[in-house]
């Protein structure tokens, strides 16, 4: 249960951080605005998204890390259930063993040697 959570918890924090890495300005678009190529950012203040973004994608990519470690964790030490659909090829084997030679035995039955019937 608190596998699902962690994962759901995770694919959450990823998209926010796709979302947030991707909705802010480069390097050189201070540069452009300077000179009067674009408006001031003031929705998030005097000193602009920066401050407030980078810290976001700061804290969502820590988070990120954090629970990728944590379910790094949880799926290591996950005790892994047995399949049993995975090995099919052992039925077949034991339905081809026929009834005459023993099925526990790995060394093929040997024919018997046949009767020498030439007269001396």
């Amino acid at each position: 249960m608190l596998y699902e959570v962690f994962i759901v918890v995770y694919l959450i924090v990823a998209l926010l951080l796709i979302g947030m890495v991707l909705i802010q300005q480069g390097k050189g678009a201070d540069m452009g605005a300077s000179f009067g190529a674009g408006g001031s950012n003031t929705v998030f203040g005097a000193s602009g998204s920066g401050n407030f973004m980078s810290r976001t994608t700061a804290i969502l990519a820590t988070l990120f890390f954090v629970i990728s470690l944590i379910l790094g964790n949880l799926s290591s030490t996950q005790e892994k259930q047995v399949d049993e659909w995975q090995n099919l090829e052992g039925a077949a084997v034991e339905q081809q063993v026929p009834a005459d030679k023993p099925a526990d035995s790995d060394v093929p039955a040997a024919d018997p040697k046949p009767e020498n019937n030439i007269p001396e």
